[in-house]
């Protein structure tokens, strides 16, 4: 686990206050000690008792409670990290006039820790000249602007204003406390499961839902590294900071890794890649009612991405790969683990546990990563953006 930082998360009122809630969770999960200060019209969005319960601490909320205490001050002061989301386009201004009639504006006048702002508001808003020359303002003093992206928004509207993802804010957040150590560097991220067509309604896949490969992703960009992410069939939202090149199959994920890797420092292979696929492929639906009661397929072994890679990197390239066990015993797990970066060749291996229940499709994962020598480099359990810092700490070492 990552330093135990005390954060505080500034809640105000737009509709996108129910993504705080994510926020605020993915913090707790990275093992940190979360701080709700929330405005009252925030509240008439998300309930206290939701904020507390996720928070794991009582939301303060009134600029003269705990007077004894000097709350007002107290809070801000003892943040290690400030994170406002969703940021209004009142909050935004009153931020860059320095007005501080609430708690939330007394806290972050009264701190040194870094501030990080997630803004949601409609367009129009957005791109006001006054909401601008603000932004521009805060920019200049330091403070980290993540988003806002570009979807849909209250209602019918839709364009640039929407708050980005929890995942995107916390990443930034958290690397805001970081030395940018991987300026400069070009990295590519696999994430998600590969899909194998029998027809055109059906496919062969697995359970990987891309969580892992986009908190490693998230964090790369936010630490300064230039990234292109590959997503297979992703189940989470695609950040909007990243480029991102969309596949479906092994072939397709195999021809746009090459491609990418052309030119990258880094490759980590975090996708979950089908082994098979079928010989052939039918060009309309398989019927029951022409198959009978058993249903045969062929199956043909796809390229072995990682092991390619691997052999054609370039001096310096590193290469990452993923391997998801359903080993019980950890020992075992480790040595199929040293069998497997051995014959693959690849510069590192993130060995990790799945299951019915853990490891794809969940917040949390447990890796132990290995090198080419099959030594233990690390080992890490925790939310899968706090295991994506753990990875890139070591890669940033290798540099």
């Amino acid at each position: 686990m990552t330093e135990r930082l005390n954060v505080v998360v500034g809640v105000t009122g737009g509709i996108a206050a129910y993504k705080a809630v994510g926020v605020i969770r993915l913090l707790v999960l990275a093992g940190h000690d979360v701080h709700v200060v929330a405005t009252d019209a925030a509240l008439r969005f998300v309930g206290r008792p939701t904020l507390e319960a996720i928070s794991r601490n009582p939301v303060h909320t009134d600029l003269y409670e705990g007077v004894a205490q000097v709350r007002h001050v107290a809070i801000g002061q003892a943040a290690d990290l400030i994170v406002v989301a969703p940021a209004t386009a009142n909050t935004i201004a009153k931020l860059a006039t320095g007005l501080a009639d609430d708690l939330l504006g007394n806290t972050i006048l009264a701190s040194r820790a870094p501030v990080v702002i997630a803004p949601a508001m409609h367009t129009e808003m957005w791109q006001n000249p006054a909401t601008v020359a603000n932004i521009a303002t805060l920019r200049s003093r330091g403070v980290t602007v993540v988003g806002p992206g570009v979807g849909q928004l209250t209602g019918a509207d839709s364009g640039p204003g929407r708050m980005v993802e929890p995942e995107e804010i916390v990443s930034s957040a958290l690397a805001a406390l970081r030395t940018k150590d991987l300026l400069g560097k070009r990295i590519v991220v696999t994430a998600g499961g590969t899909r194998e067509a029998l027809d055109p309604v059906r496919y062969i896949g697995n359970r990987s839902s891309g969580k892992q490969g986009v908190a490693i992703a998230l964090a790369a960009a936010a630490r300064g590294a230039d990234v292109t992410l590959i997503g297979a069939n992703l189940e989470v939202s695609a950040p909007a900071s990243i480029h991102v090149k969309h596949v479906v199959s092994t072939l397709e994920l195999a021809d746009a890794v090459a491609l990418a890797a052309e030119e990258a420092d880094i490759v980590i292979m975090a996708a979950a890649v089908a082994d098979y696929r079928p010989e052939s492929v039918a060009q309309s639906k398989i019927k029951k009612e022409t198959q009978g009661d058993r249903l045969t397929l062929e199956l043909v072994k796809n390229p072995d991405i990682l092991a390619g890679l691997a052999d054609t990197r370039r001096a310096g390239q590193i290469i990452v790969g993923f391997a998801a066990e359903t080993e019980r015993d950890a020992d075992a797990m480790i040595e199929i683990g040293r069998v497997k970066i051995a014959r693959k060749g690849s510069d590192y291996l993130l060995v990790n546990r799945v299951g019915w229940n853990e490891g794809f499709a969940t917040d949390g994962n447990s890796v132990v990563m290995l090198d080419r020598l099959g030594d233990i480099v690390m080992e890490a359990s925790g939310s899968k953006s706090s295991i994506a810092d753990r990875l890139l700490d070591v890669l940033a070492r290798a540099r």
